[in-house]
């Protein structure tokens, strides 16, 4: 059964952007009258709050978009460590797991930038230490933990941008798998739950688009059989910004004091080319008009007003 699913996190109030890629998750799943689950990605435990996810929970609610599976805390990240230990030491076990103990400053000054768009990508500076070296850095600094990925080139097919390709260490490089302050990364997190909760379609926004290659990689060592992916162009703001937080004219408790679900659906609709008006749509309408060839592949910067 195709299993699609929208996992926020919940770091503030959710806006616009966050809303259009739950829409075309949900509406992309229902096309194929698949389920859709909810997941709340709270590893980083500072910045998320229980209160944003109940208000993210209610968000999805008034809007109409419902959950087959989710929203419950056995789908909450931050209850999960039990499951990313066990696939950490499995990884660890294949002997691709070593110890950085670069700082962030250590880091800028070795890594490279991505050419494409701007990431670094890291030099592999640990990679090569010697055991008299890790032994003298851990008196000082506990590491993090990064995995050794493969010289190789690879490539995917994603739903709406077609074939990607890349190189494994000289585009990605080796990324880190659990901080140093012990908590796991969101590369791990990530692909253990969508595995681990039979996810075979992963919608969400092109600037994840980069980290599907890491993703992948760690499906392969894992064993398990990665979903199809289907990234999304970019909502962004007048002045070229992706929509964030900060954006208040464009976060759900303004937009709900001034809009129905059925304004917000049809507006969403609209600026991505489903239709060719702004008008109210529901979402049982939305679901007939959802078509994958017709979004476009450049990001949107529509005026975001409704």
């Amino acid at each position: 059964m195709l299993k699609g699913r929208f996992a926020p996190s919940p770091s503030g109030r959710m806006h616009l952007g966050n809303i259009y890629a739950a829409l075309m998750s949900w509406l992309s799943v229902r096309k194929k009258n698949g389920a859709w689950l909810l997941r709340i990605e709270d590893l980083d435990r500072q910045r998320c709050k229980g209160e944003y996810a109940e208000q993210l929970l209610d968000d999805l609610r008034w809007l109409g978009l419902d959950w087959d599976e989710g929203g419950t805390a056995e789908y909450f990240q931050s209850e999960r460590d039990a499951v990313y230990e066990r696939l950490f030491f499995q990884l660890e076990a294949q002997g691709l797991v070593y110890d950085c103990f670069c700082s962030r400053t250590d880091l800028l000054a070795s890594s490279a930038p991505h050419a494409s768009d701007g990431r670094t990508v890291y030099s592999g500076h640990c990679r090569y230490l010697s055991a008299a070296e890790r032994e003298r850095l851990f008196r000082d600094r506990l590491p993090a933990k990064r995995i050794r990925v493969d010289e190789r080139d690879a490539v995917f097919v994603d739903g709406h941008y077609g074939e990607i390709r890349c190189n494994l260490l000289h585009d990605c490089g080796d990324f880190i798998l659990r901080r140093a302050d012990g908590n796991f990364s969101y590369q791990l997190a990530v692909v253990a739950d969508d595995a681990l909760m039979g996810v075979t379609e992963v919608v969400r926004g092109r600037d994840l688009l980069s980290s599907t290659h890491q993703q992948l990689y760690l499906y392969e060592k894992l064993g398990f059989t990665p979903p199809d992916f289907f990234h999304l162009p970019l909502l962004l703001s007048a002045d070229g910004h992706r929509l964030s937080k900060r954006d208040r004219d464009t976060d759900m408790g303004f937009l709900r004091m001034h809009y129905s679900p059925e304004q917000i659906v049809g507006h969403l609709l609209y600026i991505c080319g489903l239709i060719d008006r702004k008008e109210s749509v529901s979402l049982k309408e939305a679901i007939g008009l959802f078509d994958w060839n017709s979004l476009p592949c450049k990001d949107i910067m529509p005026d975001c007003s409704l």
